[in-house]
């Protein structure tokens, strides 16, 4: 009897809605890494001013 149970509750598919995209996450994270590069570029790495 409860091997019926499991293999109902097995082929039953399960989606979980609350999980983000996988591509809004990743591009979320890109464009973060890039905003970071890019101001790393334009206000010059920390180099000296004397």
């Amino acid at each position: 009897m409860l091997n019926a149970y499991v293999v109902a509750l097995a082929a039953e598919e399960h989606i979980n809605e609350n999980v983000p995209n996988h591509w809004l996450v990743g591009g979320v994270t890109l464009a973060f890494l890039m905003a970071l590069l890019l101001g790393l570029i334009f206000f010059g790495a920390g180099r000296e001013h004397s």
